[in-house]
């Protein structure tokens, strides 16, 4: 998946108030690292609908940094846990490595 994270979403929503961009992503890698731990910890012990609660809240962040694809496969991937499916892990779980090393680095 060549999709990378990025802020353009939040410039276009801040216009241009550099404060704002700071503070919202402020809040996106204060929360995103604890739900992606929620969802891994959940994924790990077999809670699924846990785990689809937890996609349904990454999947706004996801948006939120750009990912168009990555939103789609967020929203494929919860519906899929419902039913006990996995078909979209993989691409699911390099989506969020790909987020916190865009969050590590900004």
């Amino acid at each position: 998946m060549n999709e990378k994270p990025n802020l353009d979403y939040i410039q276009k929503i801040s216009g241009g108030d550099q404060s704002f961009e700071e503070k919202l992503l402020a809040v996106i890698r204060k929360e995103i690292v604890v739900e992606i731990d929620e969802y891994q910890e959940n994924m790990k012990e077999l809670l699924l609908d846990k785990a689809s609660e937890n996609i349904h809240k990454l999947k706004h962040k996801i948006s939120i940094l750009g990912l168009e694809k990555g939103y789609k496969i967020a929203v494929e991937f919860e519906e899929e846990l419902k039913r006990g499916d996995f078909c979209h892990k993989e691409q699911f779980d390099e989506i969020l490595k790909n987020i916190l090393t865009f969050i590590n680095e900004s």
